[in-house]
């Protein structure tokens, strides 16, 4: 079995419950409340900023020039395209670039990024893939969830343009070349080397239903 069907098999349970998440399907519905959307998009842009760091230290961490270009195209479309949706977004709000990028993290999105930063710094390839592919093997799930639950949610006025982007080819591709990689990256590991880079994606899956929650209701620190 691929390495990447294991890992599939074993999140359904967290999965299933982030694809039925009130936000989730709110943005589906079209009916998401517009105030935990200009959250989400406030806290998801400063979460970006971090991630991007991921693929940065991802070209570091190739082993090869063809990985490494990759990796350097995965940080330009989030730092040009993901980010620019965000954007986009802010400036019908009336929300400058400048407050985007002052926005000050919640503690959920604290710790989920910090933990993926982590481990990407101090592990290796094949951890820094376990830790960050949850977050765009999850999108592209959900987005193409959404297009079969509710045909016409694409064209919503405001939440369309976010289902088109994360169900599109373009963005499917790269979460597929990001599973393909660790495929091939763990043949041939020991189960306990696996085991680690199980627990990092379970770990990070669980972050991923947590900002949803985060972002539907609010969250600040409680001290």
């Amino acid at each position: 079995m691929k390495f990447s069907l294991r890992l599939h098999e074993k999140v359904k349970e967290i999965w299933e419950k982030t694809h039925q998440h009130p936000f989730v399907v709110g943005i589906g519905k079209g009916d998401l409340p517009v105030e935990s959307f200009i959250r989400y998009m406030k806290q998801d842009y400063v979460f970006l900023i971090d991630y991007s760091k991921l693929f940065a230290l991802g070209s570091v961490k190739a082993r090869d020039l063809d990985t490494m270009a990759v990796f350097a195209k995965l940080l330009h479309e989030t730092l040009h395209g993901e980010m620019e949706l965000h954007r986009g977004y802010a400036a019908k709000f009336g929300i400058t670039r400048q407050e985007l990028e002052e926005t000050k993290p919640y503690p959920t999105n604290l710790a989920y990024t910090r933990y993926m930063l982590n481990v990407a710094q101090n592990g290796t390839l094949e951890e820094l893939i376990s830790a960050l592919l949850p977050c765009m093997w999850s999108y592209w799930e959900i987005s193409k969830m959404l297009l079969i639950n509710y045909p016409n949610a694409s064209d919503h006025p405001l939440y369309g343009n976010w289902i088109k982007m994360y169900s599109s080819n373009e963005f499917g591709s790269l979460a597929i070349w990001l599973i393909e990689l660790l495929d091939q990256l763990t043949e041939g590991k020991s189960e306990r080397e696996l085991t680690i880079l199980e627990e990092h994606f379970l770990t990070t899956s669980r972050f991923e239903y947590m900002f949803w929650d985060m972002v539907y209701e609010g969250e600040e620190w409680p001290v």
